[in-house]
């Protein structure tokens, strides 16, 4: 099979974007979608999406996790996707496509930036001294000093593969508060490494900086690996949280065109 894709990333965070309107990359092949995301084997990326058609929307976005299953929301993705459907023309600046999770609306401002806005929040729970929370995908949040230093494969590894997380998985996120905002480093399930910067992740964290802190409209600078991202929203009540946006940089990388063939040896 021919394979035409875009290679993206959001803060680092990467993708394989393919355009799957005519519904001809077979989604349900785990095996190649996870030699597709190998860094050695295949193109390499965090996950891959397709873009499909869906009547009442721009599009569908169906994403893979680099493990070759069907993910969850992914924020950094859904931002890269907006793009590649401006580069196919099907949108101009503004965009309502449908995710795993629901509608989602997203704006690419003048500057290039793309801003997505995710599902509502209504609760936030607590495991000990972490958050545990679902921004489109399921966030275990947890503060410390000096997470530059942390080993993040190991200590995301011993809470993801716990006995409490490790049917269903949960994404690990690290976070240390900055005089400006926060630092982050989030550990990904599916992907089941450290990735440069995550979207729900950094939400998942700037929502949790404001537990026991007053209602109103609150600007998150959040500080990946891979850059600087921004999270903007309403806290209505103790764990509600709406109207709740990730913006940053999006680059397009490369378009290429490979004989899937080649990669399984079919």
């Amino acid at each position: 099979m021919q394979f035409s894709f875009y290679k993206y990333h959001g803060n680092g965070n990467d993708f394989i974007i393919a355009d799957n309107r005519s519904q001809a990359i077979p989604y349900s092949d785990q095996a190649l979608m996870r030699i597709l995301c190998n860094r050695n084997f295949g193109i390499g990326a965090d996950g891959l999406m397709l873009l499909e058609n869906k009547p009442g929307y721009d599009f569908l976005m169906r994403y893979f996790n680099s493990d070759g299953r069907e993910g969850s929301m992914c924020g950094n993705g859904g931002r890269c996707i907006v793009h590649f459907a401006k580069e196919l023309g099907i949108i101009d600046r503004k965009a309502v496509f449908s995710g795993i999770d629901g509608s989602h609306e997203a704006m690419i401002d003048p500057e290039g930036t793309v801003r997505l806005r995710l599902q509502d929040v209504t609760g936030v729970e607590t495991d000990g001294p972490a958050y545990v929370l679902n921004t489109g995908s399921p966030h275990y949040v947890v503060f410390a000093g000096n997470i530059e230093h942390l080993d993040v494969l190991k200590a995301g590894r011993e809470i993801r593969y716990s006995k409490k997380y490790y049917e269903d998985g949960i994404n690990v996120n690290f976070v240390e508060l900055l005089s400006e905002g926060i630092r982050i480093r989030t550990y990904e399930r599916g992907v089941e490494n450290e990735t440069l910067a995550c979207g729900t992740g950094s939400v998942a964290a700037a929502l949790c900086t404001m537990a026991g802190k007053e209602s109103g409209r609150k600007n998150i600078r959040v500080e990946t690996r891979g850059g600087l991202l921004e999270v903007n929203f309403m806290k209505t009540g103790e764990s509600a949280f709406s109207d709740i946006w990730l913006k940053g940089p999006v680059k397009k990388v490369f378009h290429g065109t490979l004989d899937t063939g080649d990669l399984t040896g079919e």
